[in-house]
């Protein structure tokens, strides 16, 4: 009952390093609409505000062609609130390597970690390409279930958070069952590793490096913050999750997608990366019925839904999102605590994709049809030059 209140105050929970804002920055153009959206699922209507309600959402923006149309709070976040993104950070860090890439850091995915974490020399992880490790496929012996006892990453979570353990040292003992490049398997490990190449390449903590990398040339408005294990100058960050920041920053990111990498001109991210981040690279990476993730494919580092025609999403536990829609140029960041959240997620990829459409669509319908009326090009204009035969 309390996860709301605790997900904007993870710097009282637990211990953080600081990612400053640019004092240049502008905040997003607003053109706010703030519709009463519907949709429906399972064979009934709903409102946006029922998916809200029901899911504990405590922030929802969308933005087309880059202005906020729609913002809205609820459980007490406003537009400070720095709200925690889970593994929603994911993405961030494999943005990361990807602007190393552009910076010729790295010269090709099929490296491998250890060239650039000399920690991981040696272990199954060390040998793994930084490709597979984005693609989730690292072939580990890993259990992902934090409902589970005993489980990997409640081990590796409580370590890090609770006892304070060098999360490096806790991921180097995981080992490899089975050859990488074979299976979708989600691995919170996998990015902590991408995350320490990160810190071989910079010699920097990863939040100093997101800072300069992404809050700074994006312009983000609001200063933002990354848990790590402990406090002070020697806290390594929890990578594969716990970034927090403003849901407008965090729309603003997905805006920085859609625009394929490119920020006031300049490109940040490799030409092809946005594609080839967000589409399956492999044919066990595509959604469908036999898919391992119901209603989910995978890219590297980013989410694909069923039937996806230009449209990929960054996801996070208890309902964290990020949804691109390149098609219609929108943007979605919704923040929760949703308890329900995987048993949830095709109603909240329907969601989305109302929201979108109602957006984009519409938007871009009333945007013709004021130009065309500002033209003077009205649909009875036009009936009357055809001779009015209709």
């Amino acid at each position: 009952e309390r996860l709301a209140d605790t997900f904007r105050h993870m710097g009282e929970v637990f211990p953080y390093r600081e990612i400053h804002a640019s004092d240049s920055a502008t905040p997003l153009p607003r053109n706010r609409a703030d519709d009463p959206v519907r949709y429906r699922f399972d064979g009934t209507e709903k409102a946006i505000d029922d998916w809200l309600s029901e899911s504990d959402s405590t922030g929802l923006m969308v933005l087309h062609n880059g202005e906020v149309v729609h913002e809205q709070y609820l459980l007490g976040s406003d537009e400070s609130t720095h709200h925690t993104s889970w593994s929603v950070g994911k993405s961030f860090v494999a943005t990361m390597i990807a602007m190393a890439m552009e910076e010729g850091r790295i010269a090709s995915l099929d490296q491998t970690a250890e060239m650039f974490a000399p920690q991981y020399g040696g272990t199954d992880y060390g040998s793994t390409t930084l490709r597979h490790l984005l693609m989730m496929s690292a072939g580990v012996d890993f259990i992902e279930d934090y409902n589970a006892p005993g489980s990997d990453i409640r081990r590796l979570f409580f370590g890090a958070n609770i006892y304070g353990k060098n999360v490096d040292d806790m991921v180097a003992e995981v080992e490899r069952n089975r050859p990488a490049g074979e299976d979708l398997h989600y691995v919170s490990a996998n990015t902590h590793v991408l995350s320490a190449v990160l810190r071989g390449i910079y010699n920097q903590p990863l939040a100093d490096i997101t800072e300069q990398q992404i809050w700074q040339p994006l312009g983000m408005t609001s200063d933002a913050y990354w848990n790590q294990n402990v406090p002070g100058e020697n806290g390594m960050a929890i990578r594969y999750c716990c970034l927090n920041a403003t849901l407008s920053d965090y729309a603003r990111f997905g805006q920085f997608y859609l625009q394929d990498g490119v920020w006031n001109g300049q490109r940040l991210l490799p030409e092809g990366w946005v594609e080839m981040a967000t589409r399956p690279n492999a044919d066990f990476q595509e959604p469908g019925p036999d898919a391992p993730y119901a209603h989910r494919g995978y890219g590297l580092h980013f989410w694909v839904p069923e039937g996806y025609d230009g449209e990929y999403f960054m996801a996070g536990v208890y309902g964290q999102y990020i949804w691109v829609d390149e098609r219609r140029n929108i943007v979605i960041a919704r923040t929760a605590a949703d308890t329900q959240w995987t048993a949830r997620t095709a109603e909240s990829l329907a969601a989305m994709r109302a929201l979108a459409a109602h957006y984009g669509d519409t938007l871009e319908a009333m945007d013709a049809d004021m130009a065309a009326e500002e033209n003077g090009d009205t649909a009875e204009d036009g009936d009357a030059m055809e001779g009015g035969d209709e």
